[in-house]
């Protein structure tokens, strides 16, 4: 280390004047040795005469009296100065070190939980330094960063916005209420059906959301109003789940040109939603695909031998739908055209609870953030009453893995969007990581909540998941 003039002066007169405050005559042998090394470090320490030799005794005195008062004060102060430098020096520099094994814990514990705003491991927009070779997993870890609560009943469903900080959730009071999840804060409660929410899902721009109940009734809410537009009826029975269908981009640039902005009789453009159909499933053993801009039922599927509990569309395209049910088979489905069943996946031996492809940008995300995703089109993720959580290979229909780690009925599954990992919940309260290579569960957040866990939601670059159950408290959990 190279020191300046003025640093090596004061360092060697802070230790000088250290000597010198030391009792022993070893202290003061060195002390005379570096002055006479260095005759600079012996500052003057005594007050000058403020007058010359040639003013009589009497004005010398009286000049000499006050001038003293004033310096050997300040004598006196940077004296102490000078002795306390190396002591202060000398503890502030572990009270640095602390400090920067703090800052550095920090930036890890950061660069995990924000490792997606980084740009090719950093770059002008991202927190995570270059050649840190941070693992981004971006799976769940215990304890949960907010448990909002609200709900007077059982959390049914959860969903996360695709661009805001906005979850939502549905419960069995009747009621659909919004939070933000990176601070914890209610934001609104959406009223207007008269029995359990069984299902919610925003559109793929998010500009909308839809609800399903067992009112036998569809609501269609507009996000920015916090007020619905359109109540959809058809079913005969309680209304399971519902999902939008993303457009493909072509579609999406087609009804842009088509519509220019004309008035609709849900109050919805396809166009600005990123999707021109809706698709619920119910008790009465239907599939109905609904016009979202015309409110009506545009097709049918009636060749289920039961009660449709849940439904999954592919989001990357929007071009492949599964439902699944009481029947315990899962039916792969068209989504244009005439919507023909073009698969059928056999292997669960009770009810089939969820459903859910990886998790993936819609193509209007796509175009207007230009996210690349990964193609993991033809796997589908299923959960049962089994208690087992199944991951599909639809091209082949063959069953890739079968993972038996739950104790009670698997409620929820997510295939995590790198492919790598399915994410289940049941009823044992617990949140699960299948690893999909190693075939094994690889970590289990236990009395994820007090009771049933009964729904997962996340987003598919955003770190964080969220989770309903029981306990009536949406948990929201950072990934790292």
């Amino acid at each position: 280390m190279v020191l300046t003039d003025r640093q090596r002066s004061d360092l060697h007169a802070g230790i000088y004047e250290y000597l010198r405050s030391q009792e022993g005559n070893y202290f003061e042998e060195a002390a005379d040795a570096l002055a006479e090394a260095d005759p600079s470090c012996v500052r003057d320490s005594s007050p000058s005469e403020p007058y010359g030799g040639g003013a009589d005794d009497a004005s010398v005195a009286s000049a000499s009296t006050k001038f003293s008062r004033m310096t050997v004060a300040t004598w006196t102060r940077s004296s102490a100065k000078l002795s306390t430098l190396l002591e202060r020096k000398w503890t502030a520099v572990p009270r640095l070190q602390r400090k920067v094994l703090e800052l550095e814990k920090a930036l890890a514990q950061n660069a995990k939980m924000y490792a997606h705003r980084a740009n090719n491991g950093g770059g002008a927009f991202g927190i995570v330094p270059s050649g840190t070779n941070v693992e981004r997993r971006m799976l769940p870890r215990q304890p949960q960063s907010y448990t909002l609560a609200g709900h007077a009943g059982t959390v049914t469903c959860v969903a996360i916005h695709p661009t805001f900080t906005m979850a939502a959730s549905g419960s069995e009071d009747g009621t659909i209420k919004l939070w933000d999840h990176e601070s914890g804060e209610y934001t609104r409660t959406l009223k207007g059906h008269t029995n359990t929410v069984r299902s919610i899902a925003f559109t793929p721009t998010g500009t909308h959301l839809a609800s399903a109940s067992s009112d036998l009734s569809i609501k269609l809410w507009d996000i920015t109003t916090y007020t619905c537009i359109r109540t959809l009826r058809g079913h005969d029975h309680t209304i399971s789940a519902i999902k939008f269908i993303p457009s493909p981009l072509a579609a999406i640039e087609t009804l842009e040109k088509k519509n220019g902005g004309d008035a609709t009789g849900t109050g919805i453009d396809s166009a600005v939603a990123g999707t021109s159909f809706l698709v619920s499933a119910s008790r009465d053993k239907t599939i109905k695909f609904w016009d979202v801009e015309t409110g009506f039922v545009e097709h049918t599927i009636s060749d289920n031998n039961d009660w449709v509990r849940c439904i999954a569309v592919r989001e990357s395209d929007g071009e492949l739908m599964a439902s699944a049910g009481n029947d315990q088979i899962i039916s792969i489905f068209q989504t244009t055209g005439d919507r023909n069943k073009i698969a059928t996946l056999v292997g669960h031996e009770h009810v089939i609870e969820a459903l859910a492809f990886v998790t993936a940008p819609t193509p209007a995300e796509k175009k207007d953030k230009g996210i690349k995703s990964k193609d993991l089109n033809n796997f589908l993720a299923s959960g049962g009453r089994d208690r087992s959580v199944r991951l599909w290979n639809i091209a082949t229909q063959e069953c890739l893995n079968v993972f038996k780690y739950h104790e009670n009925w698997v409620r929820s599954v997510i295939l995590h969007p790198s492919g790598n990992y399915i994410i289940s919940a049941g009823d044992d309260r617990t949140i699960r990581i299948m690893d999909i290579k190693s075939n094994r569960c690889m970590r289990t957040l236990e009395n994820a909540h007090p009771h049933f866990v009964t729904s997962l939601a996340m987003h598919h670059t955003l770190p964080i998941l969220v989770s309903g159950g029981v306990d009536q408290h949406v948990n929201c959990w950072q990934l790292e």
